[in-house]
């Protein structure tokens, strides 16, 4: 099997293909609009309240819904059509940052509207994630999936840098409203681009005429039963619960540690998104799945270091290179757990199976931000966010076993991609 690990060939292997390409071109700009519009809840949080609490507090409203709608949304994303799920999720979201920037820019907001308003975002999120990558297969032929996977998280990583120094500037220049009026815009960038998609009906949909509990519970035993999935959801629980939740926390970071406003935030937002980049990149180039799994169990150790230089302290400059590190770390950890599970699952429950990965992604750093936040704001940021990194460090090791098991048999098997699935009767 052809590498594709050298050059960019895979990159516009994946491009090539008519519907992927018109996907990324709508996802450019609405990713762009969404991390300004991030920022821009993070600093209002922060500049209503001034306590970390709160900041993690709209961190868990936006991510905690998708606990309980995502596994639901799951199924939705198995029986009907995908592509329109995706086109409604987006226009209640443009809707969301419309009525969140005429609060903002009336002065009527509050911390509690705030929370109120990134709740119902949240919700929806817990729908339009499974259909929105559950949709990524039927755009592009099989060989490329592992590019546009990983051109996905490009193109979201990308935003990442862009969208925070928007924010920044709109911010410091023009205020806080107009972040979430340009969210608002983007959106429908998107919303054009899917309505283009000409998707084959076979793969617009796939129905069942089971109830929707016994489709979750089918979906829960075959992560169960999946000797590659399961493990790589455990490894995405740690990593969501015990260093995620430093994503969610940024605004605090950026005041506690390092005595910055909003455009210290916006320097230590845009360098995760650099190093998020450069490991999307890295992934897209690859072009194959192989190795993936010993880069998800690595991510882990990484990520804990670049933790580690951060609450050690120093001037900004220090903090942002650990951010490109963490960046690195977390987007090689999230998108190779993604990519291995996009080409592994039976396509009838990819829906079901990737609602489990973006509950654990998006769910459960509700928990760990929200605690951190409370714990941060009693004894200071270092204590949660380093016990959080140590026992990472812990699972890697035990991690570590479980790739080389992992490796070993696909070695006495002879099956070089390690991606067959392997289940138990």
């Amino acid at each position: 099997m052809a590498k594709g690990g050298t050059n960019f060939g895979a990159i516009g292997r994946a491009l090539g293909n008519r519907n992927f390409a018109i996907y990324v071109t709508g996802n450019i700009f609405s990713h762009i609009g969404l991390w300004v519009q991030r920022l821009a809840v993070g600093w209002l949080a922060w500049s209503l309240t001034e306590q970390a609490f709160w900041v993690g507090a709209v961190a868990f409203a936006d991510l905690f819904p998708v606990l309980v709608i995502g596994p639901f949304g799951g199924v939705l994303a198995d029986r009907i059509d995908r592509l329109k799920v995706v086109i409604i999720c987006q226009s209640v979201s443009a809707v969301q940052a419309a009525v969140l920037y005429l609060l903002t820019a009336n002065g009527m907001i509050t911390i509690e509207l705030l929370f109120a308003l990134t709740f119902v975002l949240g919700a929806v999120s817990g729908f339009n994630q499974p259909a929105r990558q559950s949709l990524v297969p039927s755009l592009v032929r099989r060989e490329d999936l592992t590019a546009a996977v990983a051109l996905n998280s490009i193109v979201f990583n990308v935003a990442r840098f862009i969208g925070p120094a928007i924010a920044g500037l709109v911010i410091a220049g023009y205020g806080l409203a107009p972040a979430f009026a340009i969210n608002a815009v983007s959106f429908l960038c998107v919303i054009v681009a899917l309505m283009c998609l000409r998707l084959p009906p076979a793969k617009a949909a796939v129905r069942h005429g089971r109830g929707v509990i016994t489709d979750l519970i089918l979906g829960f035993r075959y992560v169960r039963r999946h000797t590659l999935i399961g493990p790589l959801l455990l490894l995405t629980l740690s990593m969501s619960l015990f260093v995620r939740p430093m994503n969610e926390l940024l605004p605090a970071v950026s005041e506690l540690l390092f005595q910055q406003g909003a455009a210290g935030l916006a320097v230590l937002t845009a360098a995760r998104g650099v190093g998020a980049l450069i490991a999307g990149v890295d992934l897209a180039r690859r072009g194959h799945a192989e190795g993936l799994a010993r880069h998800v169990v690595i991510s882990l150790f990484v990520a804990a270091a670049a933790i580690g230089v951060l609450i050690a302290g120093g001037p900004l400059w220090v903090g942002a290179l650990a951010l490109v590190v963490f960046g690195f770390a977390m987007t090689a950890g999230g998108v190779g757990s993604i990519t291995l599970i996009q080409v592994a699952v039976d396509n009838r429950l990819r829906g079901r199976v990737l609602s489990l990965n973006g509950l654990l992604m998006r769910g459960m750093p509700a928990f760990g931000g929200i605690l951190m936040g409370w714990i941060a704001d009693r004894v200071g940021l270092q204590l949660p966010l380093g016990v959080g990194a140590a026992l990472c460090v812990v699972i890697f090791i035990v991690a570590l076993r479980w790739e080389r098991r992992i490796r070993t048999e696909r070695e006495m098997t002879g099956n070089g991609s390690g991606l067959h699935r392997r289940r138990e009767s």
